[in-house]
């Protein structure tokens, strides 16, 4: 069973940036995919993006065109690069596979804030 970690969160003003990193206690380039996903307060736990062996990704309406995920399997590592962000964009961010299996860490808080 793989272990992820998230890191990278913190507080940014409206239209900053942030990068979010997933770092695996194994080897990924085995694991077809990998996904980013959030929980707001008082929300469920959210789809973000996902990424795929092949390098194919996928987003939520709300965020296309502002955040990136990408993988470096040499590494171990997924990343979520987020540029813009917004208010609504506040939340712990978690990894997991894609599909989610449960998996994840511990998460990483994203506040968006002035």
């Amino acid at each position: 069973q793989v272990q992820l970690v998230e890191s990278g969160g913190g507080l940014v003003q409206p239209g900053g940036s942030l990068t979010l990193s997933c770092a695996a206690s194994g080897s990924i380039a085995s694991i077809n995919g990998l996904g980013w996903y959030r929980q707001a307060p008082g929300k469920q736990r959210e789809f973000v993006a996902r990424i795929i062996v092949t390098g194919s990704t996928n987003y939520r309406d709300s965020v296309k065109g502002r955040f990136t995920i990408s993988r470096d399997n040499a590494k171990n590592i997924m990343y979520l690069q987020m540029n813009n962000l917004k208010p609504e964009d506040t939340a712990v961010y978690y990894c997991d596979l894609f599909p989610p299996r449960g998996y994840w860490g511990q998460g990483t808080q994203v506040t968006v804030s002035s």
